[in-house]
């Protein structure tokens, strides 16, 4: 079932937390665009990082010990991890999990989404990543899943993981494991007290990324929104690439190759012949209903398709659609 958004710069649907059955989430009412809730970090300290690449076909792993990078800054503390993510390939779907040690420490997680331009655009908090069971091919961990939609022209966003002095003051209560084998054959489970496990600077943290579809944080505003409601932004709040010269004949083919789904990328270039009355209502129509179920994946590549066929009006009526559910 399809959920929708609030079509402002950076929101979060009303359920999007209760859109992931799987994770258990130890706060439901937090804002992720509440970046002031983040450490302050100077952006020249961002700019000192080494970020690592992460891409959907592999799962970064990271043990903070001898991976983890420093970062001096006031409310982080001990080494964080620090992530770029390709962000022109759709919606994506961001799990983070923090291992449980032999020894019982974990590192509790907080999360930092920031643009291609390195602005602080979406704040996960330790409390938004849960203790997990461990299962048949996972142990005990906190797990945090992030649904994040770039916004149009971006290329990268980047991922900062860190901790703060007050999770170091804070233990993740665990399920004893005699528990969990009694609680899963359907036996009466025994009364025995839980593990506790301290947080630490140190840990190993394991990063997926994959493509994504349904309810997400909307990252960045749109091309050609207002921007008088301050929102977070990722990437310019304009749109150079479409009076970008045209390409070589030659290099449409190279770029197919490695060029972003329609979603996301530039806007397909106009036919030089008008689109005919009926094509274009019809374009215009469906933006219209998309934006009004909150499916903006669908509206865009409507957006897309409807300008590829020489559509002069879908723009104005998208971002017209945009602003009437903002």
């Amino acid at each position: 079932m399809k959920m929708k958004k609030s079509l402002v710069a950076l929101c979060l649907s009303a359920g999007l937390l209760a859109s992931v059955p799987a994770v258990s989430f130890a706060e439901v009412n937090f804002v992720p665009q509440n970046t002031a809730a983040a450490p302050a970090i100077p952006a020249s300290a961002l700019q000192q990082l080494t970020w690592i690449p992460v891409d959907t076909a592999n799962t970064q792993s990271t043990d903070l010990a001898g991976g983890g990078q420093q970062l001096n800054v006031s409310g982080i503390t001990g080494p964080v991890a620090a992530y770029s993510v390709p962000a022109n390939i759709g919606e994506l779907t961001i799990t983070l999990t923090s291992e449980v040690t032999k020894d019982a420490r974990v590192y509790a997680p907080n999360v930092l989404i920031l643009d291609q331009s390195m602005t602080p655009s979406a704040y996960f908090p330790s409390s938004y990543f849960a203790y997990q069971e461990p299962g048949v091919m996972s142990a005990n961990r906190l797990e945090g899943v992030m649904r994040l939609t770039p916004a149009l022209g971006q290329q990268k966003i980047y991922v900062l993981v860190f901790t703060t002095p007050q999770d170091l003051q804070k233990t993740t209560t665990m399920v004893d494991p005699a528990k969990a084998y009694a609680k899963g054959n359907g036996n009466a489970v025994p009364d025995i007290p839980d593990p506790i496990a301290r947080h630490t600077t140190d840990g190993t943290l394991k990063l997926k990324v994959k493509t994504s579809s349904g309810s997400s944080v909307l990252v960045g505003p749109l091309f050609g929104s207002s921007s008088t409601a301050a929102p977070v932004t990722v990437g310019n709040t304009a749109a150079p690439v479409y009076s970008a010269p045209a390409a070589p004949a030659a290099a449409p083919v190279a770029a197919a190759a490695v060029a972003a789904p329609a979603v996301v990328s530039s806007a397909p270039a106009a036919k030089s012949e008008p689109v005919l009355n009926d094509t274009e209502s019809y374009f215009n129509n469906a933006i219209k209903q998309a934006v009004k179920e909150g499916n903006i994946d669908k509206a865009l590549k409507l957006l897309n398709e409807a300008e590829r066929l020489g559509s002069t009006s879908a723009r104005s009526t998208f971002i017209g659609a945009v602003k009437g559910k903002g």
